[in-house]
């Protein structure tokens, strides 16, 4: 199973484009915390994402630098080739489901690129705990 979860926070607004057909793409990272060792060290990880369709529509008119989310996505690692002809390899999330995390818009309102029927994926990551109040 290839399922992703990540909290943080936006580095830069989400860039939107529109493919050939017309179907809109997102691309943005967020920074997330990592701790290390008994002493609690933190560091950040830089994670991109990238968002399709209606998801990414959502991500273009709501997101903005800064703005705490929650992910649920799948890891991607996808090849590619430089116009020098070197090989690349990148590491990114395909987000399926966004929640907001802050109180920007009036509280937690999560879009989804799925229906979001009572109990389904819409109601994910609302009783989220924020990583400083959990006790381990």
């Amino acid at each position: 199973m290839n399922r992703v979860i990540l909290t943080g926070r936006l580095t830069q607004d989400p860039e939107v484009r529109y493919t050939q057909s017309g179907k809109a793409v997102a691309s943005f990272s967020i920074a997330v915390d990592r701790y290390m060792g008994q002493g609690n060290e933190r560091s950040v990880d830089f994670i991109p994402i990238v968002a399709w369709e209606r998801l990414a529509e959502t991500c273009g008119n709501n997101l903005t630098k800064g703005r705490a989310v929650l992910i649920e996505g799948r890891l991607q690692i996808r090849s590619y080739e430089t116009n020098d002809g070197q090989k690349r390899r990148v590491a990114e999330v395909i987000a399926s489901n966004l929640e907001f995390m802050d109180r920007k818009t009036g509280g937690s309102s999560g879009q989804s690129n799925e229906d979001s029927g009572s109990g389904g994926a819409g109601s994910f990551g609302r009783d989220v705990v924020p990583e400083e109040d959990i006790p381990f």
